[in-house]
């Protein structure tokens, strides 16, 4: 599928979503059921959830940094069993805390991580989970990240509805003060167990879907970066380093590559990269686009960010598409494990 047929093909599934259409499916019925036939195939091979519940890294990163009269950042990672980070074993290797690592020592300020999220969920949890987030009005907060995405392809949830759950959930967290950066929905096609046809079928869904995330996202004030196939070559060239141990969650290397891809973009949000390289590169093939256009070259792109950029125009709204410089999660953070929440 090319570039602009994917733009086509996201700006329905958007505008369905926002107008109330339910109908606008990925794939047929006959692929769509030789799609789950291979998955549940793929689940019993893979486990697919099946490896213990994700370790707890909530609590305080960067305490060298701290101050009596400066509060810290508060990060959440909302979402599915990625934001949770399950499949790996320490809190540190989860991908909340390599986020609240590296954002602690890019601010140099004390970072505050909380994770709702929930292994298996799909986007109509984020409700839930955003009313979780928003319930103390007085710690709303400063940075949220959603991943979420792969159980509503291999669910069957109409991608309108899917997007409609995010869209909504941006703009609730958006309306409250806090910045959101959503990485969108991973390719599935890079799953080792995964053979051919759902291969380049579960690639097609996600890229689909991950498109009109991005449109929905952005609409609503919030900027994505694409997950996408970020991990295909790695996982190809080291699919026992990359993946962990039930063969379909990343492992702790894996997660750190999606740590580098995202951390730019939450520092950004924040104000806190470099000004000079918020100016769109076109050596880096970098620059203003009609936001479906933008969100179809993401999807198809992993590590890209779309954020809006200027205001409806005759084809539309414009975003930004940048394709920002990887970047190591700062391996030296001076507190690499958590300070443990108090029982209540």
């Amino acid at each position: 599928m090319t570039s602009m047929s994917r733009a086509r093909v996201a700006r329905r599934i958007a505008a369905g979503a926002a107008y109330g259409g339910g109908g606008i499916g990925l794939l047929g019925a006959a692929a769509m059921g030789l799609l789950l036939a291979e998955v549940q195939m793929a689940k019993r091979q893979v486990g697919n959830g099946s490896s213990p519940h994700p370790p707890s890294a909530e609590g305080l990163y960067g305490r060298a940094y701290e101050t009596p009269d400066e509060p810290p950042l508060l990060l959440v990672m909302l979402g599915d069993s990625t934001a949770a980070g399950q499949g790996v074993h320490r809190a540190r290797q989860t991908p909340g805390a390599l986020l609240a690592s590296g954002l602690a020592a890019v601010a140099e300020r004390p970072v505050r991580l909380r994770n709702v999220a929930l292994p298996g969920a799909q986007s109509d949890d984020l409700d839930r989970q955003v009313s979780v987030v928003l319930k103390d009005a007085d710690h709303v907060p400063d940075i949220c990240v959603i991943m979420i995405g792969a159980n509503d392809v291999t669910n069957r949830m109409p991608p309108t509805r899917s997007v409609r759950h995010l869209s909504s959930a941006v703009r609730r967290l958006r309306t409250a003060g806090a910045e959101v950066v959503v990485g969108t929905c991973p390719d599935l096609g890079t799953i080792e167990p995964v053979q051919q046809p759902l291969r380049w079928l579960a690639r097609r869904a996600s890229r689909q879907l991950a498109a009109a995330q991005t449109i929905g996202t952005v609409e609503q004030g919030g900027r994505t970066v694409s997950l996408g196939d970020l991990l295909g070559p790695e996982f190809a060239a080291n699919p026992r380093e990359l993946f962990g141990p039930d063969n379909y969650h990343p492992s702790a290397e894996g997660y750190a590559t999606a740590a580098m891809a995202v951390l730019p973009t939450v520092c950004a949000a924040l104000g806190l990269w470099p000004a000079e390289e918020e100016r769109p590169d076109v050596s880096r093939r970098e620059g203003f686009l009609p936001v479906a256009r933008a969100a179809a070259e993401a999807a198809s792109e992993a590590g890209t960010e779309v954020t809006a950029a200027m205001p409806t125009g005759p084809r539309g709204p414009w975003a930004l598409l940048k394709r920002r410089r990887r970047r190591r999660v700062p391996a030296t953070d001076p507190t690499p494990a958590p300070t443990p929440e108090p029982s209540t």
